[in-house]
């Protein structure tokens, strides 16, 4: 077998198959084809493809190949779907974020990092197939610990968790309730809401320095009242008892 005609049995495998496949099955499937040769071949075709001006191109993504639209038709390809395009909340994203970048993680973990009740959330995430229980922590009581699903990696687009964005890259990330999309910030509006939080941090430390002087002199109130009582009590007149 040639190698154009190679390259034409993976095009045509990596399409017709409903999972994204890996490059050591495809070359299974090729006589004398190694995985090194399939990784050529993918490139080689999306290159193609971008000079053919396609509507398509390969993705790499949950360990292996998919055949995916560009970004630029999906407004086109809602209009046709089926099934409703998967949408989170930001409690759903915030969740599967810590899961995400510190799995394997257990629920009060989860709520420790978020301040809040994760329990409906992970619920919610494991019937949607993006995390599953990975085991249990060796601790007292043996809590579950959850981790990340190929599905996951399959709808954010990644080939592996490591391609993830390293979290100071996050930090230029917002989240839009609205559209329910993350947007780019730009630097001075970083740097607004990094003044922002400085303010109210400051405000917070300031109104936690006042409560505890309120409470300081509270206490020192009580404690020189008590003094006084006990000095009253020292000097009073004991009662002359009755015949």
């Amino acid at each position: 077998m040639d190698p154009d005609q190679k390259r034409r049995v993976v095009e045509g495998v990596i399409l017709a198959s409903p999972d994204p496949i890996s490059p050591a099955r495809i070359a299974e499937l090729i006589p004398r084809c190694n995985p090194t040769q399939v990784r050529a071949f993918v490139k080689e075709l999306n290159e193609e493809y971008v000079e053919q001006r396609r509507a398509f191109e390969i993705w790499e993504v949950a360990g292996g190949y998919q055949l995916r639209t560009l970004p630029e038709f999906s407004p086109y390809l809602r209009q046709i779907q089926k099934t409703r395009p998967l949408r989170l909340s930001p409690a759903a994203l915030e969740t599967l974020s810590v899961i995400a970048y510190r799995q394997p993680v257990t629920r009060a973990e989860v709520e420790h990092v978020r301040g809040v009740d994760a329990g409906p959330v992970v619920r919610s995430l494991l019937e949607r197939g993006l995390i599953r229980i990975a085991g249990h922590r060796e601790v007292p009581g043996r809590p579950m610990v959850y981790a990340t699903t190929r599905r996951f990696l399959e709808v954010f687009g990644l080939g592996k968790l490591g391609d993830l964005p390293a979290l100071r890259d996050l930090a230029e990330l917002d989240f839009d309730e609205e559209s329910g999309s993350v947007v780019t910030l730009s630097p001075e509006e970083i740097a607004a809401a990094a003044e922002a939080g400085e303010a109210e941090a400051a405000d917070a430390a300031a109104e936690e320095g006042a409560e505890a002087e309120t409470a300081e002199a509270t206490a020192e109130g009580a404690e020189a009242a008590a003094e006084d009582g006990a000095e009253e009590s020292e000097g009073a007149t004991p009662p002359t008892p009755s015949a």
